[in-house]
């Protein structure tokens, strides 16, 4: 086998930002043709040195060499230059331009005067086809889905003639197949000649995708490992740098008496066009329901209806014997539902204000933060330390901005607050979507916790493993509607992931030729 040659170097790089340090002296190799997976908590640094690579930053001290020579990239453009593109966790798009408008965005072809969006079209479509990423060039970016938007993102990176992709958490948004389809892109672009760093804090990605691995922990290189030599066990130990229990443990619940109790509910979408649809579910005291199924099936309207951001269509939702069916947000809230919505930055967090100001976001009203009818600020603000410390938020402290938390401390601020709360219900969805190992764990404990005080738990999540080692009993949900319910602890998971697929409507000779084929 022909030895790869280093294409990206990076030498004792350090970059400080007041009071963190978020990359110390770290060096890493990437070579030609190959998937190096980046691995590490959220905060650990990865994002931070892969901005530095792009040009995002500068580093304080170290450098960077490309094909051999040195790299001191003063902004995107020369990174581009220099054929590196990043593809970043948070996509860089315009809602409202076409695909064709948002990848030519700064690199346009123009004849003469005019743009020549003719050509740019024909050389996304080859792009496209060349790489398996199928796109129409002319669909508004904000009429596709998220895994859809995401090959936008690595189409705009190709167009540019990168030759060195940085991949920052591509899988935190993907369905499970939708996160398939992408490794498989993934691999084919390797296997062409592109360099990747595929950023990730997912263990399973990392052993099916790496040919190389380095961790990060607390901004320091905690150890490069070769993929043939790790597990989930001892990678999650570099991360964290102690033992992690991957799976769940947790006894059997003490169900008690009915707490959440939807009868024929129907919600509609941004569209107008129905998304619950006459949906009947009941949650008890003591227990987890988990919500499984493909996403876009009616998931975030269900919540978003029944924390009161939603309105009904039809149907009622009782918490006990009181009607909380036309009740606002302020309302069902201070009847004791907490809510720990999908999209942490739209719904659950106000970025610009501090770590201490969203911790009382939706609390700020409770008489112990006032003082004389006002804001009692030492009062918030210990007990914004008290979150901090009990949920281990990792923080420069509670009165920097929230937006300078990583993604998984702010989710921790968020299951902090809302779990802080006097809670009869808690609506969770999607609670460790772009969280690293660690904290995954920190939250299934927090939830199970919840639930053994006799709180009653409805999650939503996409990860089936999820569900199924978190739930004791699953309602799938398909088309609007709860298509099938198993308890937890016997559920299939050929028989759960068939009925996500497809509602139950098939014959038994369908479903049997259907399960021989997937055990095959």
């Amino acid at each position: 086998m022909t030895e790869r040659r280093p294409i990206l170097e990076i030498d004792g790089v350090t970059k400080t930002f007041p009071g963190v340090v978020a990359n110390d002296d770290v060096s890493l190799t990437l070579n030609e043709g190959e998937i190096h997976c980046l691995l590490g908590e959220n905060g650990a640094g990865k994002s931070v040195l892969m901005s530095i690579v792009f040009g995002l930053y500068q580093p304080d001290s170290g450098h960077i060499r490309v094909r051999g020579e040195f790299a001191d990239f003063k902004g995107t453009a020369e990174a581009i230059e220099h054929g590196v593109g990043m593809v970043h966790q948070h996509f860089q798009l315009i809602p409202v331009f076409t695909v064709a408008e948002n990848i030519v965005l700064g690199d346009e072809i123009t004849r003469g005067p005019v743009l020549d969006m003719d050509s740019a079209r024909d050389r996304i479509r080859e792009i496209s086809e060349t790489h398996g990423l199928a796109i129409d060039p002319d669909a508004v970016v904000g009429d596709l889905s998220v895994g859809v938007q995401q090959r936008v993102e690595l189409i705009k990176a190709l167009y540019r003639d990168a030759d060195i992709l940085i991949l920052d958490e591509p899988t935190a948004v993907l369905t499970p197949g939708e996160a398939d389809n992408f490794f498989e892109v993934v691999r084919s672009l390797a296997a062409e000649g592109k360099s990747i760093i595929f950023i990730t804090h997912k263990l399973r990605e990392v052993l099916a995708l790496a040919d190389a691995i380095t961790v990060l922990r607390g901004g320091k290189v905690a150890g490069s490992v070769e993929p043939s030599e790790a597990t989930e066990a001892s990678l999650a130990k570099l991360m964290v740098g102690r033992d992690v229990v991957l799976r769940v443990d947790k006894g059997a619940a003490e169900v008690g008496e009915t707490v959440l109790r939807v009868e024929n509910l129907s919600i509609r979408d941004d569209r107008d066009l129905p998304a619950v649809d006459d949906l009947s579910l009941e949650v008890h005291a003591g227990e987890i329901f988990g919500i499984a199924g493909v996403e876009g099936n009616g998931q975030r309207e269900l919540v978003e209806g029944l924390a009161g951001m939603r309105p009904k269509h039809g149907g009622t939702v009782r918490l006990g014997q009181l009607d909380i069916t036309k009740m606002s947000v302020r309302k069902i809230a201070e009847h004791g539902v907490g809510h720990v919505p999908e999209d942490r930055n739209k719904h659950g967090l106000v970025s610009e204000f501090t770590v201490a100001d969203n911790a009382v976001l939706n609390h700020y009203r409770r008489k112990e933060f006032l003082r004389h009818g006002l804001r009692d600020e030492g009062a918030i603000r210990r007990h914004a330390e008290r979150l901090v410390e009990e949920f281990d938020v990792r923080t420069a402290g509670v009165d920097v901005a929230v937006s300078t938390c990583s993604g998984g401390n702010q989710q921790k601020l968020i299951i902090a607050r809302e779990f802080d709360a006097t809670l009869k219900c808690l609506l969770v969805a999607q609670p460790t979507r772009g969280v690293d190992v660690g904290s995954i764990e920190f939250i299934h404990n927090q939830l199970i916790a919840l639930r053994d005080a006799g709180v009653a738990v409805l999650l939503v999540s996409a990860e089936l493993d999820e569900i199924m080692s978190l739930s004791d009993r699953i309602g799938v949900l398909f088309r609007g509607r709860i298509a099938g319910v198993f308890d937890g602890a016997g559920a299939d998971r050929f028989e759960l992931g068939h009925l996500m697929a497809t509602g139950g409507d098939e014959s038994p000779a369908e479903r049997e030729a259907s399960r021989s084929r997937a055990t095959r």
